[in-house]
């Protein structure tokens, strides 16, 4: 069955007009989960041009999401609600574009709007103030720099239109390949996917996630890897940016390739690995001793999550396509050197392929091994190259 989500979405500008910014946030109904935030300064604006802005944005990042999904909307502007419920007119010309716009995200059976007191919408409110305090600065909202709390309320049940059962998350459409391929889409955007190099733990085959405050450097096997893929893609010359995991050894890794190709390193904390709760820091055959019924769960399912409150490969998948969507619109047309762990760059790889979940388990994937995705505007993807290794040897 489709998803069901909760937006919540705001708007505000410091005049009326004056500077103005909005805020949306996509929440899972059950557990109150942020899954997907979005924010902007949008210039000289009145609130409700805010406002609609925060709606669309929102609508977006659901359907990014799931494009099937059904929404509630929940928001504190009783003028967007009963004018997108159908109830008030629209009058104002600024006002008719917008509303049309979000109608045109989701079909209008799948989305229903609720009204809600404004102090029940701190997150999308915050969000709004953050994105308008960075344009009074003269930047963009960034992500990185939320502050918004996750939850500051139990989220209570909303009413959804009833779908048939979760539909998978949306993944890119498998790219035509040979003489069938588009000799007309331009320049993809290619994303060069680095996994980080050893660490103490990695010949043990440990564990090691973002979890339990460990975040162990790269050993002296893995700087020399770190170097030795540095001096490979300073060969191939091809590289034009790199952004990498916050975790430590990718920071390592990342920092060697770019000091050689003379490029500034940006983090991104989506990359960043699998929470693996309690089994953090263990061999496969320890967790199997220890928790055998949750790993079996694990390797069953993938909504099923580590012990002790680690992340399960659903929730990885839903944090990685968001990210791979923000770094493509970032990055268009250009080529990038993502180093991150071994659960993100499988799941870039599976998202490109449209694989089910499962196929997680049946790719191999080494340390400092480089593989490749490339994304077309039309929403094919191409999975070019995986695990290679040559550059070691």
């Amino acid at each position: 069955m489709a998803h069901r989500f909760v937006v919540e979405a705001d708007g505000g500008s410091r005049g009326n007009p004056g500077p103005a910014g909005y805020g949306a946030v996509v929440l899972d109904p059950a557990t109150g989960e942020a899954l997907a935030e979005a924010a902007e300064y949008i210039g000289t604006a009145t609130n409700n041009v805010a406002e609609y802005k925060g709606l669309i944005a929102g609508l977006k990042a659901a359907k990014a999401l799931d494009p099937e999904a059904a929404v509630l909307v929940r928001m504190d502007s009783k003028l967007v609600v009963e004018q997108m419920s159908g109830r008030w007119k629209i009058k104002h010309p600024d006002m008719k574009p917008l509303a049309a716009e979000a109608r045109t995200i989701l079909p209008a059976g799948r989305v229903t709007y609720q009204w809600i007191p404004r102090e029940q919408n701190k997150h999308a409110d915050r969000l709004a103030n953050e994105a308008m305090d960075a344009g009074r600065l003269g930047r963009q909202w960034e992500p990185g720099a939320s502050t918004a709390a996750v939850r500051e309320r139990p989220a209570p049940e909303p009413v959804i239109p009833a779908l048939p059962a979760e539909a998978p998350l949306a993944e890119p459409k498998a790219a035509p390949v040979g003489w069938a391929a588009p000799a007309d889409l331009g320049t993809p955007t290619t994303f060069v996917l680095l996994r980080h190099g050893e660490t103490a733990l990695t010949p043990q085959k440990r564990f090691s996630g973002s979890g339990g405050g460990a975040d162990p450097e790269l050993s002296p096997a893995g700087r020399r890897q770190a170097e030795a893929t540095a001096a490979a893609l300073a060969a191939r010359g091809t590289v034009q940016a790199v952004v990498t995991s916050p975790l430590r050894r990718c920071r390592e890794t990342a920092a060697a390739v770019a000091a050689r190709l003379g490029l500034e390193v940006r983090v991104e904390e989506g990359l960043r690995e699998a929470s693996f709760g309690a089994w953090e820091g263990l061999t496969f055959a320890e967790v199997k001793e220890r928790h055998p019924a949750d790993l079996d769960a694990w390797l069953a399912s993938s909504k099923a999550a580590p012990t002790g409150g680690g992340e399960s490969f659903a929730t990885v998948a839903r944090r990685v396509a968001l990210t791979r969507d923000r770094l493509l619109a970032r990055y268009a047309g250009r080529t990038v050197l993502l180093v991150t762990h071994v659960t993100p760059v499988k799941t870039l790889v599976r998202l490109a392929l449209g694989a089910p979940p499962e196929s997680l388990f049946r790719m191999e994937l080494s340390a400092a091994s480089l593989s490749a995705v490339a994304y077309y505007v039309d929403g094919n993807a191409s999975v070019r190259l995986l695990n290679d290794t040559s550059h070691l040897r």
